[in-house]
């Protein structure tokens, strides 16, 4: 089963594969995406690493002057996405969008050069991507955290990855939706509208985007200038912990500054995350930096936290509390609180379990050593691919399938989990 399971998930990756890069899957999502991209490429990994390390070069070829990686890269036309580079207008040869997304690239470079047959080109692949993501990691605490926090805040609810979570309502009621040019969506044409965001969260989801785009897409600019402020703790522990394996890459490479700087980086942020915990919601929250207060939304994204080195007990908080949801769910791990009354085990990320959440969330429980939670974690995503193949996401009561089909880093997930290169180096 589990051989057959590894064949079907190579297949998507080589379905999705456009030569330099993959697409998550094909008509819904038709272009590169940021961190779809990276999480990819540690399965295309175990099919060619060559061809892996290409993955991430192709989007780092599209980073900006300023350090800013953006979230899609439109490499071919295609009218079947909404919106396209008509509507984002950055002004590059090849468009890209004008945000950003969780930055995994240098976890998965890291992993990548950890476990390299080919350790000459590993070194020099790495090498060469090493300022360049140093350069990015720049660009959030600069243009992101312009108070020198040490946590750094999304602008736009699509750079979380988590686009309707329930975490962000309350701030994006506070967008305005006024003078929003007239659009039609394409998602709900590849997926059931059921399973996707509300026609009022996406005109809220376009109102930013114009507002950015008025002002150049100015990144001295943004932070000031944005309603949605949103200090995340998934996406600020997935920053740590990639300012924290640059750091150890770039020490092996011989890049002592990047490494210096990574791990300061890496050292205020952890310290800074404590003040996103609750005790009583046993988990991190989410800070809006808008209004300077937590957001009482029991998420994901505060057990997403627990990829960065945070400390043990920590750790062991954030296992009991997934554990506690697993006895509200069938499979680990649901987006959202089962017991509150957002939870929509179909719509996205207000409900639905993700095998990439899943992975983050296991690699760091697993270097914690909360081994019985990171077990059930795995066993419940092959489960899940067994019910119900490989979806974009799933209901986490019933399996039922959700959003696109055939998806890219699903597959690669499920190669992580089913190989033995799956445990972390």
């Amino acid at each position: 089963m589990a051989s057959d399971m590894i064949g079907k998930a190579q297949d998507i990756l080589r379905l999705n594969d456009r030569g330099t890069y993959t697409v998550p899957t094909a008509g819904l999502y038709p272009f590169q995406w940021n961190w779809d991209s990276c999480l990819s490429a540690l399965g295309l990994a175990q099919l060619d690493e060559a061809r892996a390390w290409t993955e991430i070069d192709t989007l780092f070829a599209h980073q900006w002057d300023d350090g800013m990686v953006p979230h899609i890269v439109f490499h071919q036309p295609d009218d079947g996405y909404f919106p396209g580079p008509d509507i984002w207008r950055t002004g590059r040869a090849i468009p890209t969008t004008g945000i950003t997304q969780p930055p995994v690239a240098a976890f998965c470079v890291r992993r990548l050069f950890d476990r390299a047959a080919d350790r000459d080109m590993a070194a020099k692949r790495a090498r060469a991507l090493l300022p360049k993501i140093h350069a990015w990691h720049q660009w959030f605490f600069r243009c992101r955290d312009p108070e020198g926090t040490g946590l750094v805040a999304i602008l736009h609810p699509w750079e979380s990855g988590r686009d309707n979570s329930v975490d962000w309502d309350a701030a994006l009621d506070r967008v305005p939706v006024e003078g929003v040019e007239p659009f039609t969506r394409r998602d709900t044409l590849h997926a059931n509208p059921a399973h996707r965001p509300t026609q009022a969260q996406y005109e809220r989801f376009i109102w930013l985007v114009q507002c950015f785009r008025d002002l150049g897409w100015d990144n001295t600019k943004l932070h000031a200038a944005s309603p949605f402020k949103m200090v995340d703790p998934g996406f600020n522990a997935i920053l740590i912990r990639s300012c924290s394996d640059l750091g150890d890459l770039a020490e092996d490479l011989g890049a002592p500054e990047i490494a210096a700087q990574s791990r300061a980086f890496a050292a205020r942020g952890i310290d800074a995350m404590d003040a996103l915990w609750s005790n009583e919601a046993g988990q991190y929250l989410c800070h809006d930096r808008a209004i300077g207060a937590l957001v009482d939304s029991p998420s994901v994204g505060g057990l997403i936290a627990a990829f960065a080195p945070v400390p043990p007990a920590r750790a062991s908080a954030i296992a009991a509390r997934i554990a506690t949801l697993g006895e509200a769910v069938n499979f680990l791990v649901p987006s959202h609180d089962p017991s509150v009354p957002e939870f929509d085990a179909l719509r996205y990320w207000r409900g639905p379990a993700w095998l990439i959440v899943n992975y983050l969330i296991a690699d760091g429980l697993s270097k914690s050593g909360e081994q019985e939670i990171v077990e059930r974690i795995v066993r419940d995503s092959v489960r899940l691919i067994e019910a119900s193949g490989f979806a974009e996401y799933y209901d986490p009561i019933t399996a039922e399938p959700c959003g696109g089909g055939q998806f890219t880093w699903t597959a690669a997930m499920v190669l992580e989990f089913l190989t033995e290169r799956a445990a972390a180096p």
